[in-house]
């Protein structure tokens, strides 16, 4: 995990377009909010490797929905459960359990599809407010960080200069 929390940081800090690490970060909260393991996950993670982002963006995203995602799993759940009682898809959810292979995606799983339906509201709005807080972080908060005292004292440490010279690299 240090690999991509350590490319996330050398992309902020570098020269990658925001717009790329935006929609990384939007990826990982997508991946994030469907429950792993299942055929509908792989096949998103597949396709987003189709689309231009800073792929350590996405997984740093995914890690950390992933961590916070007790937080709002009832709501995740209650969101599937709303989406899978809608009286008008009843027959569209039929027939789609009725085909092959389409039940190993487990949409009629109320984490799964409240997972998916969230994600994909919110990918947009996360994707514009990261548009927005990556240029006030280079602009203000990088250079604070880097010179705190905290970080110096920090880096005196072997481990941590060679993630520095690492991201410095980058």
């Amino acid at each position: 995990m240090i690999r991509p929390v350590v490319k996330l940081i050398a992309a902020l800090n570098g020269n990658v377009k925001k717009s790329q690490i935006a929609a990384g970060i939007a990826w990982g909260l997508l991946l994030g909010l469907v429950p792993m393991g299942n055929f509908f996950w792989i096949v998103l993670f597949l396709v987003s490797f189709f689309f231009t982002h800073h792929h350590g963006s996405k997984l740093v995203g995914m890690f950390v929905i992933k961590i916070l995602s007790p937080l709002f799993a009832p709501a995740i759940d209650v969101l599937g459960w709303q989406i899978l009682h809608i009286d008008a898809l009843q027959p569209l959810f039929t027939s789609m359990y009725n085909m092959p292979f389409v039940p190993f995606t487990k949409f009629n799983n109320t984490l799964v599809m409240g997972g998916l339906i969230g994600g994909a509201v919110l990918w947009t709005p996360f994707f514009f407010l990261f548009m927005a807080l990556i240029p006030l972080y280079r602009k203000h908060i990088a250079a604070r960080i880097r010179n705190s005292k905290i970080v110096n004292k920090i880096l005196k440490f072997p481990l941590f200069r060679i993630i520095d010279k690492a991201i410095s690299s980058s």
